[in-house]
């Protein structure tokens, strides 16, 4: 199964991060504030990166280094 790892881009500017297996679905709980406890209070939220692992495990590592970057470096990934 397809894990999706993603940025959002929040209303006040900041970026989360996060992976999901159904894209469309888990966006749509950040936006009802059944997402993450981080972005509930930052909504509306844009997606802004995606990128595709063969699993979670893969996902989850990407994750946590997109996680690592500083902001100048997940802006750039972004806009790549």
């Amino acid at each position: 199964m397809a894990v999706t790892v993603y940025v959002l881009r929040c209303a006040d500017g900041t970026l989360y991060t996060g992976w999901t297996t159904n894209i469309e679905r888990r966006l749509r709980e950040h936006n009802a504030g059944r997402g993450a406890k981080y972005t509930r209070s930052r909504t509306p939220v844009q997606l802004a990166y995606t990128e595709t692992h063969p699993d979670r495990a893969s996902a989850q590592r990407r994750e946590i280094e997109i996680k690592r970057l500083s902001r100048r470096q997940k802006l750039a990934l972004i806009n790549q």
